[in-house]
């Protein structure tokens, strides 16, 4: 419940870019994952639909933590969410025709407070056909970053891919990295190493920090603080207001752009 691709280049890059201090102080952030599912690929597609289950659960950790990660821990939630169909048919595999019930809602919008007194929103839906909104976006008093997704893969559950930013000294986005002669961006580079899949980036840290004695950057007290955000959203609709969250974190410290040689 704490993914560790917030170690990744990408996310490193930002939060680089937050305390350089490049969009002033943040105010807000918002997240969107409109998806149809994923009866369509994955050949045994259940349990994403039984109680545990649904877009939330599913994906929010891998956006929250990257929020916690750049804004600090969340004070408050609110959420609301619908259950758009009863029964979903699998797409694929042995099983193509299928039908299978469908338990949970798969249409979440959130609304949260920081305990910085940013705002941040989140729709997180297996309900959506497709949409052009950028999957990320971090707002402050000068500027804006913008994480988008020019392929399914490259929302905030994967470590590399592009950083936009517009401040308001430039008329027009900037990108870190700069994309190659043509246009490619998983080759470039960000500011910080692992631009590729680096699963076990968690476990790298963990052990380094055994060692050493500091502490680890994916920690329980960060899984335990966004499962508690994510369980205060499912409950919000019938509590019809916000549910405070009570669990605290530390912000994790960023990745040195050298490690894991910096760490030696």
């Amino acid at each position: 419940n704490a993914p560790d691709t917030f170690l990744g280049g990408r996310w490193q890059t930002v939060r680089k870019l937050i305390d350089s201090g490049l969009i002033g102080k943040p105010t807000g952030c918002t997240a969107f994952v409109g998806t149809h599912g994923v009866e369509r690929h994955h050949p045994n597609p259940d349990f994403y639909y039984q109680i545990g289950g649904g877009p939330l659960l599913d994906l929010g950790p891998y956006y929250l933590t990257a929020m916690v990660h750049l804004l600090g821990p969340i004070a408050r939630v609110s959420g609301m969410a619908r259950r758009t169909f009863d029964k979903r048919q699998i797409e694929n595999g042995p099983r193509n025709g299928e039908w299978m019930d469908v338990e949970v809602d798969t249409h979440s919008l959130s609304m949260f407070e920081f305990q910085s007194g940013a705002l941040g929103s989140m729709t997180m839906s297996f309900d959506i056909w497709d949409s052009e909104t950028p999957r990320f976006e971090i707002y402050g008093e000068d500027g804006t970053i913008c994480i988008p997704d020019p392929d399914p893969v490259h929302g905030a559950n994967d470590f590399h891919g592009p950083v936009w930013y517009r401040t308001r000294k430039e008329s027009r986005w900037e990108f870190q990295p700069r994309p190659t002669d043509r246009g490619d961006w998983l080759i470039a580079e960000n500011t910080h190493g692992f631009n590729e899949n680096s699963r076990g980036l968690g476990l790298l840290d963990l052990a380094y920090a055994v060692r050493d004695n500091r502490s680890v950057r994916a920690s329980g007290e960060l899984a335990q603080h966004v499962l508690e955000v994510m369980t205060g959203i499912l409950e919000a609709p019938a509590k019809g207001g916000f549910v405070d969250i009570r669990s605290r974190c530390d912000v994790p410290d960023m990745l040195p752009e050298t490690f894991p040689a910096s760490e030696n």
